[in-house]
């Protein structure tokens, strides 16, 4: 199989191993109801509190290294040089909040500006987070698609660089290099379960426009010595990847807005779909309500999270996998 996706996982934890918030995130064993399984802890990752801060500092790294227009090594991105460059450079995308909050962290880490697009429904508090991590913030639109397209219309009004965590015909570069970011979590993952060698039999992985799911998809397949089962998890309000993937090609679905507001987009990644038909094992869909349970079932191992972070928790305890692996993807969200 040929994917635009190539997996480069040790390209990209050479670069993040040099930031200076960067140490891997915690894959530890529970007992819940019952049963084992095991927990990738994303709620803390790199101080931003969710899995997409490797993908956002990631790609901005590389985005500035292209502007550059030669190779940086890891330990000289934080360079006067390369800030020099950097500091004329914006980035713009839209995000429901932990993309939008990367971006504005490598922006500044590398000397760069940031301009996120949030739609209304966006809560204030992932606005005020942004406006701290000194991005510009615009409110655009009622929902995500919404704030997407404004996200692009500004990009090519500005020039500013559109860095989105979605692809799509035409726009591809940019969102690779987040998902190439995201492959750190699998490499990690990898790096422990040989050490133990103890491996899951089943891996759940939340999906919104399908980026996590399809990094971690694809290095589970390209370099896992045990291979799982992978299922892929969705809100009932949204599951664009399970209806594209069964239609062959990119579907916009309908539904209503779903507390899981991280994972509520209703059209996927081009990228990530490509991959996830191939590699995914299963999809699943839950309801809000589920989700929020699965948070309850979070909080009581002591690690809070949101009605996003835990939906592959919440596919996992829906079903009876004799040794699952589930990954929290972000933190408890303030509404």
């Amino acid at each position: 199989m040929t994917h635009a996706f190539k997996p480069d996982a040790s390209r990209a934890l050479s670069l993040l191993t040099a930031c200076p918030a960067y140490k891997p995130s915690p894959l530890t064993s529970h007992m819940l109801q019952g049963r084992s399984l095991l927990i990738k802890d994303e709620t803390n990752r790199m101080g931003l509190g969710a899995f997409k801060a490797l993908g956002g500092v990631y790609a901005v790294a590389r985005l500035i290294e292209a502007e550059v227009s030669h190779s940086i090594a890891p330990e000289a991105f934080l360079d006067n040089a390369v800030k020099d460059v950097a500091s004329g450079m914006t980035f713009v995308c839209a995000s429901a909040g932990n993309h939008g909050m990367a971006v504005a962290a490598g922006a500044r880490l590398f000397g760069a500006k940031a301009r996120i697009h949030l739609a209304h429904t966006v809560p204030e508090d992932f606005a005020m987070r942004l406006k701290d991590k000194g991005a510009d913030v615009v409110r655009s639109g009622d929902d995500y698609e919404a704030s997407v397209a404004a996200a692009i219309a500004d990009a090519d009004s500005s020039g500013a660089t559109h860095l989105a965590d979605g692809s799509w015909p035409g726009y591809t570069e940019p969102p690779r290099l987040v998902m190439e970011g995201y492959t750190v979590i699998a490499e990690e993952m990898r790096q422990s379960l040989e050490a133990s060698g103890t491996w899951p039999t089943h891996v759940y992985l939340q999906a919104g426009v399908g980026g996590l799911a399809a990094a971690v998809a694809s290095v589970i397949r390209e370099t896992w010595t045990v291979q799982p089962k992978i299922i892929v998890v969705e809100p009932v309000a949204a599951p664009c990847l399970k209806e594209s993937a069964a239609a062959g090609r990119i579907l916009t679905v309908e539904g209503p807005v779903s507390d899981m507001g991280r994972l509520d987009c209703k059209t996927p990644s081009m990228l990530a779909l490509e991959v996830l038909q191939d590699y995914a094992d299963a999809w699943v869909t839950i309801s809000d309500a589920q989700a929020a349970e699965a948070v309850k079932q979070a909080e009581s191992l002591g690690i809070p999270t949101s009605a996003s972070g835990a939906a592959g928790l919440c596919a996992c305890l829906m079903e009876n996998a004799e040794s699952p692996l589930v990954i929290l993807s972000e933190g408890a969200v303030q509404s």
